[in-house]
């Protein structure tokens, strides 16, 4: 088993408390994600905040808030591993079924480590470099697990699968054959995120399930869809892998992961476009990521000149539903 376990301090305390780990394929989203997780919660009207609990993740928090939402630029791709350790501090209301109403809202401080790996640290190859070791002893330590599934990606390369299995085949062997589980099932929550909800193949699948639906109270009338629809798009959307191989990326989580800790979202860290006048999603002009105009590479002459195609954020930055995962998981892995 490996030791040496990672978790986020709790500055105030002295304790540490339970990780979350993150992988995906490159490209994936990882980094933008995390950059759009401060964005989503300055955006909306509740009590969570987030706040770093050391200068390097206070520093990402900054600049790439600013890079997303003022300059309108993506984070670079990660090419080392890198550490943020973050509190997610808010009131977390919690209902008494039973009763059939709410109970007083619970203060809660959610102490979540998040290492951001170069994607291609989770690739099929055993052994790897420091950065797969970093990450596997991460998810063997890890309680909760965020996996990005990126259907564009899938789409053109096809390799969201091997990405997957080759940390969870790892992953299983340090924790289920390495102990007394006897189910088979590892012991992490894990939230499923499937990315890129604004791109058009995307939303137009969704569409086409009928699977949209909106919040009646978001004043922009963005589409989404529900979480309990979430693995219904997944599954139409890994049937349009470029390797065919995804599908076995759905069954891998039904297979290695419990049921009731599994839960699927739908995700966009840069969310829809809207109008400046009346602010409202138009289902005619909703691309927020638009082509910059064209630049000819340097060094070409005239009749030999290629092109460079670069994309920009075209209005501004309002992710869906990227909070969400974060807090379900934060509030599972915070439980008593």
């Amino acid at each position: 088993m490996w030791s040496g376990q990672r978790t986020a301090p709790d500055l105030g305390s002295g304790r540490s408390l339970p990780n979350i780990a993150m992988w995906g394929a490159p490209g994936s989203g990882k980094t933008t994600l995390l950059a759009a997780l401060n964005i989503a919660l300055l955006r909306q009207e509740g009590d969570w905040s987030v706040v770093g609990a050391d200068a390097q993740s206070t520093s990402f928090l900054t600049e790439k808030t600013t890079a997303l939402s003022r300059d309108k630029v993506f984070p670079p791709a990660t090419q080392g591993l890198d550490n943020y350790n973050w509190f997610l501090v808010g009131r977390h209301e919690r209902r008494a079924r039973w009763l059939r109403r709410s109970r007083a809202a619970r203060a809660l401080k959610i102490g979540i480590n998040l290492l951001d790996p170069p994607g291609g640290a989770f690739s099929n190859q055993r052994g790897g470099g420091t950065s797969q070791q970093d990450l596997l002893r991460n998810l063997v330590h890890s309680r909760g697990i965020v996996f990005l599934f990126d259907p564009i990606r899938e789409n053109e390369d096809g390799d969201a699968f091997e990405y997957f299995y080759g940390a969870l085949a790892q992953l299983a062997e340090q924790v289920i054959a390495g102990s007394a589980v006897t189910d088979g099932k590892l012991p992490h929550y894990l939230a499923v995120c499937i990315t890129k909800f604004d791109d058009f193949k995307v939303l137009e699948t969704a569409k086409r399930l009928r699977l949209l639906t909106t919040d009646p109270e978001d004043p922009f009338g963005f589409p989404r869809v529900a979480n309990d629809d979430a693995k219904e798009l997944f599954q139409q959307l890994c049937r349009v892998s470029a390797s065919g191989n995804a599908d076995m990326v759905l069954n891998a989580i039904g297979r290695f992961f419990r049921e009731d800790r599994i839960r699927y979202f739908v995700t966009s860290s840069i969310g829809f476009y809207v109008g400046p006048k009346n602010k409202l999603f138009d289902m005619d002009d909703y691309q927020n990521l638009v082509p910059t105009v064209f630049r000819p590479v340097d060094g070409q002459s005239a009749f030999e000149t290629r092109y460079n195609t670069e994309i920009r954020i075209r209005g501004e930055v309002r992710p869906i539903n990227v909070m969400e995962p974060m807090l379900w998981l934060g509030q599972r892995i915070s439980a008593p």
